[in-house]
């Protein structure tokens, strides 16, 4: 998986790799002939005496010393800048893919999952890249290159190679069969820290009022805990693998001193080669070591690599058609065929057979008990879910024909959970329709009644608004929602339960003004209060996913059981009657 991935995201750097690893391999050449420079000086020069070869070769050696170091220095930097790119792209590309998902898979991978993939994963496969475009390319041709070199300086030494370097890839091998699953689960338990610290960061009111900071603090240890005690698993098995390697390193240049010293004393080895075979060898476990920290990176980095394929190789279960259809004209018009949708998973479908049709300079609403399917009805038109049944039509074409770029363009909608985004009160306004001048914007203020308190904020449209719209209360940001969908004039608003924070005076009159002021599209509003849908022109009645009854409130009240149970329960026995 790792290897895929980079294989496909390197194409745009490959002329960059190629200069990387020309310079990486003429800086290992250069360091392989280094020793062999020494060898000759101690032969050729310190035990003939020849003083002029001894400055001549050491003059040779400072060159290309300062020519290997700039090299290294731009090799360093080609790679860096490769490893950025390509973590840059691929963040863009998780990125994309998430714009693309739709509710369904949000809800599959979930929200911290998804930020931990596009930062934490990712920065794993920059470092590894990284590295893998310097040591990996330098541990490869030095071990062959050191081996072929130590040999030529004493080949009687060379059995020593055939043991030290075979024991030290076992005990690499070793390492690396254990630590992927491990580096693997760390990443799933980073997770799940990242979940729980959402939560209670997000839900720290919550929390704090039903006295739940102990046993969310306990959560959070468990959590904690548990990916700690990976981690330490892993560095205790690091913890022995080092020093087993140094140790393996180590009795090597014993035994090449050894038994190098014998063969010295015997005149059948200079004592030059046997300095260049020392080095040889140690460049050699120190290629070994360079690979041991790659071991470090790759599992980490192909767990990673398997989480990002994941959100990149995942499908959205909504996505634009293969051969578009565009309405002949965007009227407004909404309309359900014998609509019937369900979740994955779910035994019974939430919306059953549901057939009306919604009209420009119409107001419907849409109401019911919890859980009967409101939102989920209204989550349909711009198509966050596609009907499993039936079919959903706006502006006269099936919305699963239409882009999804279209469709949206038409439609303005204000959720449940009113969303403000970090900039000031005009850019949030001016969120779907940038080129709006600032009458437009205080009119849409003015209809949904946030005009008085914009006006008292330092700063007016400048006033900023904090991430999430947080520094403002729950009515102002509903109302500001109400008042971004506004600008965008679309044809079609959808109001999803967006007037629950607002007293009832306020209420009244958001209702009115909107009502003159969308006289020419289609709005549809779903909501729990009477009080804000019974002047509605028309009113669908839900129980559990099926229409119980379509109507003006009066009609309603009349003939439709479920609809006077609501009323009754909210405005009481004389209003129903």
């Amino acid at each position: 998986m790792l290897t895929r991935l980079l294989r496909t995201r390197l194409r745009p750097y490959i002329s960059q790799v190629a200069v990387v690893v020309t310079l990486l391999v003429i800086q290992t050449v250069g360091n392989l002939y280094l020793p062999n420079l020494n060898a000759d000086i101690i032969n050729n020069g310190v035990v003939k005496g020849n003083v002029r070869y001894i400055f001549q070769t050491g003059a040779l050696m400072l060159g290309i010393t300062l020519v290997l170091g700039a090299v290294a220095v731009v090799a360093v930097y080609w790679a860096a800048r490769v490893s950025m790119g390509v973590g840059a792209d691929v963040r863009a590309a998780v990125y994309g893919r998430v714009q693309g998902f739709s509710t369904r898979e949000m809800n599959h991978f979930g929200t911290p999952s998804l930020i931990t993939r596009n930062t934490n994963d990712i920065q794993q496969i920059q470092l590894f890249l990284q590295m893998a475009l310097t040591l990996m390319v330098i541990a490869p041709i030095m071990c062959v290159g050191g081996i072929i070199m130590a040999v030529r300086e004493g080949a009687a030494l060379s059995p020593l190679l055939a043991v030290a370097v075979p024991v030290m890839a076992l005990v690499i091998g070793a390492m690396l069969i254990t630590v992927v699953p491990l580096f693997r689960s760390m990443q799933a338990k980073i997770d799940r820290i990242n979940q729980v610290l959402r939560e209670q960061i997000t839900g720290v009111r919550v929390i704090r009022a039903f006295l739940r900071v102990p046993s969310e603090q306990r959560r959070f240890h468990v959590a904690n805990a548990d990916l700690t005690a990976t981690a330490l698993r892993v560095n205790r098995l690091f913890a022995l693998a080092i020093p087993a390697l140094m140790a393996i390193m180590n009795l090597s240049s014993v035994a090449v001193l050894w038994f190098g010293g014998h063969l010295v004393s015997e005149g059948s080895m200079p004592i030059g080669n046997l300095t260049a075979f020392l080095t040889y060898i140690m460049q050699i476990l120190v290629a070994v070591m360079m690979a041991v920290m790659m071991v470090i990176l790759v599992p980490r980095a192909m767990a990673s690599a398997e989480r990002i394929k994941e959100v990149l190789d995942a499908v959205p279960s909504v996505s634009d058609p293969v051969h578009p259809v565009t309405p002949a004209s965007v009227t407004g018009v909404v309309e359900f065929r014998d609509v019937t949708f369900g979740y994955p998973g779910s035994e019974q479908p939430v919306l059953r057979d549901l057939a009306f049709t919604l009209r420009p300079g119409q107001a419907c609403a849409v109401i019911g008990g919890t859980g009967s399917g409101k939102s989920t009805l209204l989550n349909l038109i711009p198509r966050f879910f596609d009907a499993t049944g039936g079919t959903v039509l706006v502006n006269g074409t099936d919305v699963r024909d239409q882009e999804l770029e279209q469709l949206w363009d038409s439609i303005g909608l204000v959720q449940q959970r009113a969303f403000l985004f970090s900039g000031t009160v005009a850019s949030n306004l001016r969120f779907g329709r940038p080129e709006a001048t600032e009458a437009e914007l205080w009119h849409a203020l003015t209809v949904a009644q946030a005009r008085d308190f914009v006006a008292s904020m330092p700063g007016r449209l400048d006033a900023p608004i904090d991430q999430g719209g947080t520094n403002v209360s729950g009515g102002q940001r509903q109302r500001l929602s109400i008042a971004r969908a506004l600008v965008k004039r679309p044809r079609l608003y959808l109001f999803d339960d967006c007037f629950s924070a607002l007293d009832a005076a306020t209420d009244a009159r958001l209702r009115t003004a909107l009502r003159a002021d969308t006289r020419d599209a289609t709005v549809v509003i779903v909501a729990q209060r009477v009080s804000t849908i019974m002047h509605a022109d028309q009113i669908i009645m839900l129980d559990e996913g099926r229409i119980a009854g379509i109507g003006t409130h009066q009609q309603l009240l009349a003939t439709c059981g479920p609809y006077q149970e609501i009323v009754t329960s909210q405005l009481g026995e004389g209003v129903a009657a």
